[in-house]
Parts: structure tokens; sequence; C-alpha cells
């Protein structure tokens, strides 16, 4: 493999000649060879929209040539569109204020910009340094918090909050086409009085609708950034106006309104606004959980279960049982739901060690909510587009469960009494009755009286 040398402030390092990566980089390659969780290129790209915001900004100060800057912009433009995506090589498991990735981003932008300009990256003369021009009026600490905020925000307004509208839309219209049909109501896993299978349905749908609620509300906190706070939060070496400035052109190219930190301090030391995101999207999985659960007991049998509901078949279920098709949906959803879950330990350790100005988890925080996000909103397009629109009702069982029900006699202890009621219900299911029969038989109820009284349709 051909090389060449890079230094940095601890001296010279050989890299590989064909990457436009630096010294700091290649250190970090080669000092944490742990695990195999890249950084998310969705960071990357965040990082190449401030690097280029911040461009634009420097130029209008003064700080950096038109060239420097025209030259930075082209640069990040191609990292966004991913035409560099090989030379960002580092792990998830570096350094916790996220530095050595922001140092690859300076590094690549710098060498890129030097080819581009028709100059060696060899050569002594920088037209691009990456600490005193990529980085200018920048630290990692202001940098890659912000990066986290803008990277999370693209991806839940542009993927997660999609999928969840299109869960909730698929759930509400199931909920209206079932409305008329009525089955068994269960509570502590045991028969209760019936209820609509649109009803049920309606629960979940709003479910949902609540999880979309709590997304929405942990994106004001997290629209805000701390662009502009540099080193501590104080903003050294920047102007006072360069966050809110390079803010400004972040919000305009990806349209949505980000905010400098009301305060940039807490902004930095604290991840409260990154937890606050991946508890919403615990909480959808926790409901998304829930859901499934019940779909797939409904489900259950297709002939000594439950059998309420058909799901579609997609897939063989068995290597062995011929004719077997198992929930395969529901169990992904739930094993994704929780990956997710999980993540909301390792986010709540991880916020409450930012100690003093700088929290040093970030790396971690980042991956897990983006990852958490990235699962949310697929499991939610996966299982609304490959089970949830093709389910259907089993009415023969629907029916049949609902007429064997003994916690219909409910409507009946309003005129006979809780205890007589009681005692019908116990006669039928000791003696395998009909709910009628025993009442007729045992409860000395008149037919015509006991069908008046026990209609479902009013129980509804």
């Amino acid at each position: 493999m051909k090389t060449r040398t890079a230094h940095d402030s601890l001296g010279t390092i050989e890299i590989p000649a064909d990457k436009y990566w630096g010294a700091v980089t290649q250190r970090s390659l080669e000092h944490f060879k742990i695990g195999n969780h890249p950084m998310p290129k969705s960071i990357i790209k965040a990082l190449a929209l401030i690097k280029k915001a911040a461009a634009q900004v420097n130029l209008e100060e003064n700080k950096l040539t038109e060239q420097q800057s025209q030259l930075i912009q082209i640069v990040c433009d191609e990292i966004i569109s991913g035409a560099l995506d090989a030379h960002f090589p580092l792990s998830v498991w570096q350094t916790g204020s996220g530095t050595h990735t922001n140092m690859n981003i300076n590094e690549v932008i710098s060498n890129r910009g030097q080819v581009l300009s028709k100059k060696s990256i060899l050569s002594k003369q920088l037209i691009l340094h990456p600490n005193d021009h990529v980085n200018k009026s920048q630290s990692s600490n202001d940098v890659f918090p912000s990066a986290i905020h803008i990277a999370l925000a693209q991806q839940i307004k542009q993927k997660v909050l999609p999928a969840l509208v299109g869960l909730r839309d698929m759930l509400s219209e199931k909920s209206k086409l079932y409305h008329n049909i009525i089955k068994t109501g269960r509570t502590h896993m045991m028969d209760a009085v019936p209820l609509r299978l649109g009803d049920e349905f309606s629960a979940y749908a709003k479910q949902i609708d609540w999880g979309i609620k709590s997304i929405e509300q942990s994106l004001i906190h997290l629209m805000e950034i701390p662009l502009g706070g540099t080193a501590v939060g104080t903003g050294l070496n920047a102007s006072k106006d360069f966050g809110a400035k390079a803010i400004e052109q972040i919000s305009n190219a990806t349209g949505i309104p980000f905010q400098p930190a009301e305060n940039r301090f807490e902004s930095m030391s604290a991840k409260t606004a990154v937890l606050s995101v991946q508890q919403a999207f615990a909480q959808v999985a926790t409901d998304l959980f829930k859901i499934t659960n019940d779909i797939r007991m409904m489900a259950s049998g297709p002939r000594t279960g439950l059998g309420e509901l058909i799901l579609p078949s997609k897939e063989p279920g068995s290597s062995i049982m011929p004719g077997k098709i198992n929930p395969t949906q529901i169990e992904a959803v739930q094993m994704a739901c929780t990956r997710i879950i999980s993540h909301n330990t390792g986010n709540s350790i991880a916020n409450m060690n930012g100690h003093f100005q700088l929290n040093t988890f970030m790396p971690l925080l980042a991956a897990n909510t983006l990852e958490s996000g990235q699962l949310l909103g697929d499991i939610s397009r996966s299982f609304t587009e490959h089970n949830l629109k093709e389910i259907k009702p089993n009415k023969h069982k629907i029916e049949m469960h609902l007429n064997k029900s003994l916690m219909l006699i409910t409507a009946l202890a309003k005129t006979i009494g809780y205890e007589k009621a009681a005692k019908i219900a116990q006669h039928a299911h000791e003696n395998e009755l009909s709910l009628r029969e025993a009442a007729i038989q045992y409860g000395k109820i008149d037919p015509l009286d006991f069908d008046r009284i026990v209609d479902v349709n009013k129980m509804v």
C-alpha cells in the first residue's frame, strides 16, 4: 500500500496515499480499533452543513479569502452528496467529544481543497489548514453537539414522523372499517365485556398519535444548537454574531428552523435534548410492542388459538412444519423495539456524565439515538406495508367467542344483582351451558327478558 507522510502537533505519521484524511484521523484509526460501529454518515453530512455555513460566515466577516471559502463549500457539497464517504473511516468508539471526527472532516476538506486547487497534498503551502481555516470560529465542543441535533432533526422530519403518521392513519382506517364488528373484550388476559373491534384499533391509533406528539415536543429543545459557543460556551475566538449567522445558513439549507441555544453552556455540557428525543422514541416503541402483542395474540392459531384476526401470509414459517405461517413482521418489530428501549439506559448514563462544561459521551448519544430513529421509522413503515394493511378480521371466530363469553352476564347484573348474576355465570361454566341456557335454567329468567337485556349491540 502506497503511503504519504502527514504531520500534526505530535509529529509525523504515514497515511494511505489514496485517502484525504490527515494525521489526527490516522492516529484515531490506529489507537481505537474497537468494535464495528462506524460514525453515522448522517453526522458526517451534518458536520459538512456546519463547515459550509461557517465558511460562508467567515468570508462575510473577512476571516477567509473568497478562494478558501469557495473551496470549503465545494468540498462540503461533495461530502453531503456522499461522494467522499470512503474518507470517513472512524469509529463511534473514540474521544467522547467527537474531536477525532471533527478533525477527520477538517482534514478531508483541507486535502480535497488542495487537490481541487491543483496543488499537491504534500505541499507545505496549504491553501486550507484544517484548524486555522476549516475549523475557524469553531471547536469540536460546539460543532459536534450541533451536528447531532441537525442529524436527528432531519431524520425525525424526513423519516420518523412520516412513517409514524402512515402507521397511525392505517390504524385509524382499520378502526373505521371494523366499527360494526363486536367482539369479546379481555382484561387480565381473561374474558371481559364486549367492545367493537374498531374501538380496539382506535386505541392503537391514539397511542401512536400521542407518540407523534411526544416526538414533536422533543423537537423544541432539539432545534436549539450551540454553534458559536466554541470551547466551553463563551464563544472564544468567534465573533459575537458568528453562531446566529451560521445557524441561519443551516436553517436555509435544510428548511428546518434551527435556533441558537438559549444557553450554550447547557447545550454543550448536558445532552438533555438528545435524551428527550430518545425517550420519545422509546415511548413509541413500548406502544408498538403492546399493539403488536395484541394483534399477535388475536391472530394466534389459526385453529387452536384465538384466531380473531387473519395475518397476511408472506413467508413459510417453518423448515419442518409444512403450511405453518408465523407473525414474522411482529417479531421483527418487537426485537427492534427492544433495541430502541435499551438505548434509553445508555443515553441516560451518557447524559448524566456531562462533567463540568462538556459532555464526553456524545458519539454514543449520537449513535444510539440515530439508530433508534432509523429502526422506529423502518419498523413503522414495514409493519404498515407488510402486515397491518392486509390484516383481516375472522368474523366467524369473533362471533363464536362472543357468543360463548360468560361476561355478557354483566348486562343482567343491574336487573338481578351482582351475586345472582355471578351464580348464573358459574353454573354455565361448570355445566358447559351457554349463558342464556344457564340464566333460564338456574336463574329462572324469562327468555324474552334475557334476549332484551343481554344485547351486545346495547353493551357497546
